[in-house]
């Protein structure tokens, strides 16, 4: 039964809500994620053998709403269910209350839902309700700047999301279903022009929530509060905003015949090259890995939209190999942020003098972001890579260099001496054992690649070696680039003004409103007279 996958987190939410305030009860509510963590791998081995169908309330056939478990959603469930055990195992000893931890198991279990629906409204009702709870977690401190950046998030997703609603009123009008695989059979029947302004309507909405150009500055907006949690952080970064791609993946699959793969690639490469720009400017840690998401993001849509099998299935596991690194990196900020009392990289230093672990643990976190031969994002970079033509490949290759650069800037806290305001809070033991199975997750991405990319989307693809000799020697070139450019151009004072300039665009609500309908215009004037 799919419902359980779906209800399992709400349980443990209502039992931490009952009792988190004993640590005890944390610790057998980790136990119970864990347990919940062997079931989604059961469910994908089962979803390996074929598509497992639920029809909730028991009303069959288009009547009813339907929970589908094929190979890619069970994939993202069992994504979804790791690193809530993840996160969960890292705030063990923090002081949260106990409204946070049931507001984080709901959040799981409507990520969930999302995955194994298939059902245009059930999707809109699950969207909506998680935008409530991230918004409620968002103002969890109460602070001005929290209450008003959790407003600001949740009125510019109600706006970004009537564009959906209005797209299943449209759909609904034409196939009479609001199920995505009976509506995908019918859409194929009408003629082009009357799908236009549905599927329009329905990739805006889709796009907002993935945070592309220029719909994305929300994301960083809510990442970098000042007193934003770091496990809030790391899944609306590593995960919530997976399950937009993953709506963006099943759209394009429902409107077929006019899905449009030009528009989106050339959007996802701009999303990544200017998502790169803003990371690299920025002295925030955690404003520059919300950044950096948004590069990721663009770099999927991209792959997602070449058209060519390799790329689409390295950019599935590009998906899961960027969450398993993304929420390590943003566990790490907050344990740097704990040690130094800041979250401006200007004032961290010396990591590696304070903290051999952590900083060994950070040195693979980015191994496993650039690409680095032995981890994950190595496998899925090449096969992203290896489907695209001279042009977008040569873009990637500078996207690359933008992750280094970002790389580059991140581990320099590791080096030199901690200024005299070092704080010197340890870590908990939880948040270390946390942050050491994703980088060791990564390691074992990388290793075992290929046998992954079958096991979890059932695709048969190898590396060749002079491919893979090919892809070190570039990224070996674009190190060297990247350091140079460090050591020569980023400490320059007409990049430091550049950077500064840089750092202070920002978009309001009425920007974001404005941007989503520049958006929602440009799509259509592609779709409808230009593709």
């Amino acid at each position: 039964m799919l419902t359980y996958f779906v209800l399992a987190p709400i349980v443990i939410a209502v039992f931490l809500y009952l009792f988190s305030s004993n640590k005890t009860s944390r610790i057998i509510a980790i136990v119970l994620q864990a347990i919940f963590t062997g079931f989604a791998i059961y469910l994908l081995l089962q979803a390996r053998q074929g598509d497992i169908i639920t029809y909730v309330g028991n009303f069959e056939g288009l009547l009813g709403v339907v929970l589908r478990a094929d190979q890619m959603s069970a994939a993202f469930v069992l994504l979804t269910a790791v690193l809530f055990l993840v996160v969960a195992i890292y705030s063990l000893h923090e002081e949260n209350s106990k409204l946070f931890w049931l507001l984080m198991f709901i959040w799981e279990g409507l990520l969930i839902g999302i995955f194994l629906s298939r059902d245009f409204f059930n999707v809109f009702v699950l969207a909506e309700v998680a935008t409530v709870v991230v918004a409620i977690l968002i103002m969890y401190d109460r602070g001005k700047r929290s209450m008003f950046d959790g407003l600001v998030f949740l009125m510019a997703n109600t706006v970004g999301i009537q564009f959906y609603l209005f797209g299943i009123g449209y759909v609904y009008m034409l196939t009479g279903v609001l199920d995505m695989d009976a509506a995908a059979g019918l859409l194929a029947l009408h003629d082009r022009s009357a799908l236009i302004l549905p599927y329009v309507l329905m990739m805006t909405a889709i796009s907002f929530k993935a945070a592309v150009i220029p719909l994305y500055s929300w994301l960083p907006k809510v990442q970098g509060m000042p007193r934003a949690p770091s496990a809030v952080a790391a899944l609306l970064s590593g995960l919530h905003v997976k399950s937009a791609i993953y709506l963006f993946i099943r759209f394009q699959d429902v409107f077929a015949p006019i899905a449009t793969t030009e528009f989106f690639l050339v959007i996802g490469l701009i999303t990544a090259v200017v998502g790169l720009v803003m990371a690299i400017s920025q002295t925030d840690i955690k404003l520059m890995l919300a950044y950096s998401s948004t590069a990721q993001v663009g770099f999927i849509i991209a792959g997602l939209s070449i058209g060519d099998a390799y790329s689409h299935a390295g950019s599935l596991y590009h998906m899961i190999n960027h969450a398993l690194y993304k929420v390590s990196l943003f566990m790490i900020a907050g344990v740097f942020e704990a040690m130094y009392g800041t979250r401006d990289m200007r004032q961290i230093n010396g990591v590696f003098k304070k903290d051999k672990f952590i900083g060994a643990a950070t040195v693979l976190a980015i191994l496993g972001i650039t690409g680095a031969p032995l981890f994950n994002s190595n496998v899925s970079k090449y096969f992203m890579m290896s489907g695209a033509d001279w042009v977008v490949n040569s873009v990637m290759i500078l996207i690359n260099l933008g992750t280094i650069l970002v790389a580059i800037r991140f581990a320099a806290m590791l080096f030199g001496t901690p200024n005299p305001g070092y704080v010197g809070k340890k870590t908990d033991k939880s948040s270390d054992v946390a942050i050491y199975v994703l980088v060791i997750m990564c390691f074992i991405g990388g290793i075992f690649g290929e046998q992954l990319m079958d096991f979890l989307f059932n695709v048969q693809f190898q590396m060749t070696l002079s491919g893979f000799i090919e892809k070190i020697l570039i990224l070996a070139a674009s190190w060297i680039v990247g350091l140079l450019l460090y050591k020569f151009v980023f400490h320059s004072e007409n990049a430091k003004a550049v950077f500064k300039r840089i750092r202070t665009i920002d978009l309001n609500f009425r920007g974001i409103c404005l941007s989503i309908g520049l958006f929602f215009s440009a799509l259509l004037v592609f779709v409808g007279f230009l593709s």
